[in-house]
């Protein structure tokens, strides 16, 4: 009997360390892959540069040379902010499935997208801002208040919020957040559409690194968020009686991960605005290579996540070159299809 434990445990040891070898391996090729369209980033634009050029501005720095200017004040801040805001909507992508056990939630789900936008459109409407550092605050404020809303419409007593409300109080504040940004906008002379409208595509053109750091600190605090309940959403995904059956206390988890996409997703919002289906998309390519344990899911979700939103950044600055798409817009156009594509597949339970 002893041989027969011994063995199986072996045989069962062997394969479980084979499987997270090759998860490590393939993170590490994310990553590396991540670098390589970092570097191409710094590179494409309307203005060619070579690679001596962007070496003497990286180690060099010659504040009268237009060349360092443009990769100093230009691309590494997009370059940045593009990375940055990918990896918190693909963590908050990740935790927003899991936590609601739905396939196709996304970030926006919690109504953050639409809060962020309702504070912006207000703000230059009534307040005639027009700077994007202002912007961002604007937004954040604005998506936090929309989380904390959903959060307390979803909540039920003692027991913390339900998914099934946390979707449909985040829809239906979402539609209502809307609807108001449509009748500032159709009320406001054409001026505060035009401020409006480059942040709303979903742009990482035009931020600065002040606003980078804002991300990074926001994006920071919600990563390691995310890293205190990533264990705990293996058993919230199983279902709230396992979850429970395991000893998970379900209602510090719920409000610790709705804390998280709010950081995660408000920040990105608020710093590249509202763009869609990068949370959605990620998670789904993750879980293709990591499995279902959300520790690796998190983890391929914010990489994957931050290529995609890099390479759509790139695409957007050559498809109609010299003009640039904001890349939230080429984001929609590869989400779109992506998401038809999950709704044949996701069966739907009737009752």
């Amino acid at each position: 009997m002893t041989r027969v434990q011994g063995f199986t445990a072996s045989a069962t040891e062997k394969p479980l360390s084979v499987v997270r070898q090759a998860r490590a391996l393939w993170l590490f090729a994310s990553i590396a892959l991540l670098c390589a369209v970092a570097a191409l980033s710094i590179l494409v634009g309307s203005r060619s540069l070579t690679g001596s050029a962007i070496g003497a501005a990286l180690f060099a720095f010659d504040p009268r040379n237009d060349s360092h200017l443009v990769i100093w004040n230009l691309r590494i801040p997009r370059l940045v902010i593009a990375v940055l805001a990918g990896a918190a909507l693909g963590a908050s992508g990740a935790v927003m499935q899991a936590i609601t056990r739905n396939p196709l939630a996304e970030p926006g789900l919690l109504g953050v997208n639409a809060g962020a936008a309702a504070a912006v459109i207000l703000g230059v409407a009534l307040g005639g801002i027009s700077s994007i550092q202002h912007y961002v605050w604007l937004a954040f404020l604005g998506a936090g208040l929309a989380g904390i809303a959903v959060f307390g419409l979803a909540a039920q007593g003692g027991r913390g919020p339900d998914p099934l409300r946390l979707i449909l109080a985040g829809a239906a504040l979402s539609i209502i957040l809307a609807s108001l940004t449509g009748i500032v906008l159709l009320n406001a002379p054409s001026s505060v559409l035009d401020a409006f409208r480059n942040w709303a595509a979903g742009s990482v053109d035009g931020r600065d690194l002040q606003v980078g750091a804002i991300l990074a600190v926001s994006v920071t605090c919600g990563v390691l968020i995310c890293a205190t309940i990533a264990s705990n959403l293996n058993a919230v995904a199983l279902g709230d009686e396992v979850g429970r059956a395991l000893g998970v206390d379900l209602r510090r988890t719920l409000m610790l991960a709705c804390l998280a996409v709010m950081l995660l997703a408000g920040s990105a919002t608020a710093a590249a605005g509202p763009i869609g289906f990068v949370g959605l998309m990620a998670p789904h390519l993750a879980r293709s290579i990591a499995g279902p344990d959300q520790r690796w899911v998190l983890s391929f979700s914010a990489v994957l996540a931050a290529l995609l939103l890099l390479v759509a950044d790139i695409i957007g600055r050559v498809i109609v070159a010299p003009s640039e798409v904001a890349a939230g817009i080429v984001t929609a156009l590869i989400g779109g299809p992506f998401f038809l594509f999950l709704v044949r597949r996701t069966r739907i339970g009737r009752s």
